[in-house]
């Protein structure tokens, strides 16, 4: 008896001491039950014939709840019937008109709207991959990424027409049918799309059509600058949509959630996580056509909102809009997102009520991914002996100056020890795979790093740089290579160079990324070598990036030197002139400001100072 009382008196204390050792340890256990269930439930999905889709999760829920919200867009609410009823009438069209089949290619170049979900939603039931284009991007840019996916038709919002008459003699060339979404249309080689859709029947369609579709098939081409390069076409498979589907199981949504949705639909964000998890969930979409930080709180309150998406910049304009009375005034208790900062997230919570905030770490095209389910300020995720075995993801020592992995006497690369950051790379598996890029075979291997432990082995390269400290809390710290993020975004410094050698009077231009203070992310900067004896035309330079790059994409800054440094391989080097920045008292080569209203003008210390202080708005 002496033994079983020992025995049971261990058990009694077991928890206290697992508790003393890790304080986390029973939100860790729940986390992971979660996961495993999570993980049955998609081995149960693979096993299904015909294959289970996302689009099966829709038609389940559209039949089991016809009348209850889908979509809520500015004044009007469409129920998961309506959203049926509307993409057979889509689909009909496309494959009535414009010959639309199985395992064809169709771009939407639309901003956030219902119709987008038509729209998709339609190509899905004729087993057709949808583009999902930017639609910021113009000019050569537009073309780049529309040929990427092998195209056939491109349907666009009426409001972006003019961009696509840009590219239309290109298009036409390539036989591409193009559409826009308006009632009538006289521009020669585009035709309305409106009026046909509201005449097509609404009755459902055979899942003979897309008969051939499996779980690996492309649902989706979902665009990225990644680390390199112009933007590339990741490819989502429908497996990958459903395991992106299941991020509101992970934090909690019920199907009586409202999910409000202001992040693009063609970013993996506002599609994957936020659409798409909605209908898996059940739940309803409260959809904007972009983030407006004065209208937040309203639309809130007005749609009954009780989960939010951001990014770090939405975050820190809402804590930079006027206090009032009635910042907690709202039923939101979940946020979902990546890229907030310490400071803003503290300010965020304090300011606006007790709403858990899920911080996650992943990419569109990645193979890896971090969750924050503790609620830890500032970390991207949560390190336990479950993720570490099952993740197959390590954090390598890498060196900034040579932009490669540093390799040992063996040509292994080294992992740091906790408290160091280094490059997060993941192991390439059938449980972990890497789809790569549509039509870029070269850009899908340079995101690979082979014999990384072992001879042979293969790993994803994240291009970012992490790290974990002692007690497993993982930190995200920057991004390495060609790219910087800016208002949510990627920005391809490659691209922008790209575009600034067009303008007369530029020789070479390093286009690279700064941190300004008090802004997440990096600002766009360029050094330029001019022309022999030509001088800086500021104002063709800012009529150039003003027609053709976005917002977002502009060099904030011009630096011009005599002479731009480059590496032993003649590779641009950016980490100098990022770490410098762009202080005139430091910095004696001339530079420029884009002023939003002037162009570009001197910079000066005055200038600095209103930066540095936040006094001109980014």
């Amino acid at each position: 008896m002496y033994v079983l009382y020992s025995v049971l008196a261990g058990l009694a204390i077991l928890p206290l001491y697992l508790y003393l050792r890790n304080p986390y340890i029973f939100k860790e256990i729940a986390y992971m039950v979660t996961v495993m269930q999570i993980g049955s439930r998609m081995a149960n999905y693979k096993k299904r014939k015909p294959f289970y889709s996302i689009l099966d999760r829709f038609l389940e829920k559209a039949a089991a709840h016809p009348h209850k919200p889908f979509i809520v867009f500015e004044e009007t609410s469409y129920s998961y019937r309506d959203a049926d009823k509307q993409s057979n009438r889509v689909a009909r069209v496309l494959s009535g008109l414009a010959k639309v089949k199985e395992g064809d290619t169709v771009a939407l170049f639309l901003a956030n709207e219902p119709f987008y979900v038509w729209a998709w939603l339609g190509l899905a039931k004729l087993g057709c991959t949808a583009a999902l284009l930017n639609n910021n991007i113009r000019s050569k840019s537009l073309l780049h990424c529309f040929s990427c996916c092998d195209a056939k038709v491109l349907v666009a919002g009426a409001e972006l027409q003019v961009a696509v008459e840009e590219v239309l003699p290109t298009l036409r060339e390539q036989g591409v049918r193009v559409f826009i979404l308006n009632d009538d249309c006289d521009t020669e080689g585009m035709e309305s799309l409106c009026d046909k859709i509201q005449q097509a029947s609404d009755q459902p369609l055979s899942p003979q059509l897309r008969g051939n579709i499996n779980i690996k098939s492309p649902a989706l081409y979902i665009y990225t600058s990644g680390t390199t390069g112009r933007p590339k076409a990741a490819v989502i498979s429908y497996e990958r949509m459903l395991l992106s589907s299941f991020i509101m199981v992970l934090i909690g949504v019920q199907a009586d959630d409202i999910v409000y949705v202001t992040l693009p639909l063609y970013h993996s964000s506002g599609f994957l996580m936020g659409l798409c998890a909605t209908i898996e969930r059940g739940a309803t979409v409260a959809l904007r056509r972009k983030f407006s930080a004065s209208q937040f709180w309203k639309d809130c309150t007005k749609y009954n909102v009780t989960v939010i998406q951001y990014i770090g910049e939405t975050m820190r304009y809402l804590c930079n809009t006027p206090m009032g009375d009635q910042d907690k005034d709202h039923r939101v208790r979940l946020a979902l997102g990546n890229g907030i900062r310490a400071d803003t997230w503290a300010e965020f919570l304090q300011r606006f009520g007790d709403i858990r905030i899920y911080e996650i770490y992943g990419s569109t095209e990645g193979n890896v991914s971090f969750v924050n389910y503790l609620g830890k300020v500032g970390a991207v995720g949560k390190e336990n002996m479950f993720i570490k075995v099952t993740g197959g993801y390590s954090l390598i020592r890498y060196d900034t100056e040579k932009e490669e992995p540093v390799r040992n006497s063996r040509g292994f690369c080294i992992e740091v020890p906790r408290g160091e950051t280094g490059l997060l790379v993941a192991k390439i598996s059938e449980r972990t795979p890497f789809s790569g890029y549509a039509k870029s075979k070269q850009q899908t291997e340079r995101k690979k790093l082979g014999d990384v432990f072992v001879k042979g082995d293969r790993y994803f390269n994240t291009g970012d740089l992490l790290k974990i400290d002692h007690k497993g809390f993982i930190y995200f710290q920057d991004r390495i290579g060609d790219t910087f993020r800016w208002k949510g975004e990627n920005v391809a410094t490659t691209e922008v160079a790209d575009h600034l050698l067009l303008v007369d009077c530029v020789l070479e231009a390093n286009v690279y990324g700064v941190k300004v203070p008090g802004h997440e992310g990096r600002i766009g900067m360029a050094a330029i070598k001019l022309k022999e004896n030509m001088a800086f035309d500021s104002s063709a330079l800012y009529e150039h990036v003003k027609s053709y790059l976005p917002s977002y994409a502009r060099p904030r800054f011009i630096r011009i030197q005599d002479s731009l440094s480059v590496t032993g391989t003649y590779k641009q080097m950016k980490v100098q002139l990022a770490e410098e920045g762009f202080n005139p008292a430091i910095i004696k080569d001339p530079m420029f400001f884009l002023d939003n209203n002037q162009g570009y003008v001197p910079m000066t210390q005055e200038i600095f100072g209103f930066l540095s202080d936040g006094g001109i708005w980014l």
